[in-house]
């Protein structure tokens, strides 16, 4: 096959596209450049689209002896991600970028423009396993490294985009193994730091990001009987469940902390109260992917819900509509917030995908 792989400049697609070449496919790697000023780049390793970054992808590529492209994909970035990063905050919602990047620009864009070019399929550096059924239906698994596992934000690409892609470490049972690996390989990545944070936020400051962005808008923080008992810069800086940062200028009559319970873009308000208003039952999840079509809709079938990148996973029972997602859980989860992504799980299977809607309750 012709399979172009993603090289970020990390240890991982380094030794992901060095699998596809030893596989003996012909592969072209390729590095997305996503900022559209150098400037606006990291240093160091804290994200993924640092300068360093593209040169190290460079130097992997050369080590490999694979064909080496950088596509400016700034604009489809910076329009789809970075924009929706700050609709959703400016609404009160607590957006997944990866979850973004992921759908349109690594499993959307990419493949497009690899399908343009007569690739067959693309390789990535995430973990994550593709197990193909006798029946012909791919299942998008957990990686073997529960502690690296990258399922949850790769859940949104859908049936149609998995069936082109390739994840060929999903099956290594530690980050320790690729960085070994790496090094056998001579790949200079070997020792390369992980990459954390949100690429796009320079200095890791979520907060003053969204400030500059969006500017300032004080308002009032209030308490479960509609008491103001602080204020804010701009309710778009804060998220459910939420505890430091508030700076309430008086402790609850209780004397226990108080944490965000719901944040009212449209009345700028900020609503905090005990940690018992965090806890919800059901989740309603609105934009569905899903990914088992062998798995009934309009009927509870069991399954696991996980509403964070590495959050502990909860059982309950999930029906699924055309365009909407409903799990009833069998015990609370805490601090669920409207935008998060709402992943489905079967065991290891991802079964579907959905944003978190207002109505979670």
């Amino acid at each position: 096959m012709r399979v172009l792989a993603a090289l970020s400049g990390g240890v991982d697609s380094a030794v992901a596209a060095a699998r596809v070449v030893d596989e003996g496919h012909e592969v072209v790697g390729v590095h997305m450049a996503l900022s559209r000023n150098r400037d606006e780049y990291r240093t160091g390793s804290r994200g993924c689209c640092s300068v360093e970054d593209s040169n190290d992808a460079r130097r992997a590529a050369d080590k490999l002896g694979i064909p080496y492209y950088v596509w400016d994909l700034s604009d489809e970035f910076h329009d789809l991600v970075v924009t929706d990063f700050l609709s959703e905050y400016s609404k009160g919602r607590t957006p997944n970028p990866c979850v973004r990047c992921n759908e349109h620009i690594k499993f959307d864009t990419l493949l497009e423009r690899a399908a343009s070019l007569g690739f067959d399929a693309v390789a990535t550096g995430h973990y994550a396993r593709v197990v193909m059924r006798d029946d012909g239906v791919r299942e998008l698994h957990r990686a073997a490294d529960a502690a690296k596992d990258q399922s949850y934000v790769l859940a949104v690409m859908g049936p149609d985009k998995l069936a082109r892609a390739m994840f060929p470490l999903g099956e290594i049972a530690s980050k320790a193994e690729v960085r070994a690996e790496a090094a056998v390989r001579g790949l200079g990545v070997s020792n390369k730091p992980d990459s954390y944070d949100i690429c796009f936020v320079a200095d890791g400051d979520t907060k003053g990001f969204l400030e500059r962005a969006l500017g300032e808008n004080p308002g009032d923080i209030v308490d479960e009987a509609g008491e103001v008992v602080g204020a804010h810069n701009g309710a778009y800086a804060y998220t459910v469940g939420q505890r430091k940062g508030l700076r309430l200028p008086r402790p609850a009559a209780d004397g226990a902390p108080r944490y965000v319970t719901s944040v009212d873009t449209t009345r700028n308000l900020v609503l905090v109260g005990p940690e018992t208003l965090l806890s919800v039952r059901t989740l309603v999840g609105e934009d569905v992917v899903w990914l088992a079509p062998d798995v009934p809709a309009m009927r509870p079938t069991p399954c696991l819900a996980q509403v964070r990148a590495h959050g502990e996973p909860v059982p309950g029972s999930v029906v699924r509509t055309a365009d909407r997602m409903t799990v009833e859980l069998d015990e609370s989860m805490r601090g669920v917030a409207a935008g998060q992504s709402l992943v489905i799980y079967d065991g290891t299977r991802v079964l579907g995908q959905a944003t978190i809607a207002k109505r979670a309750v």
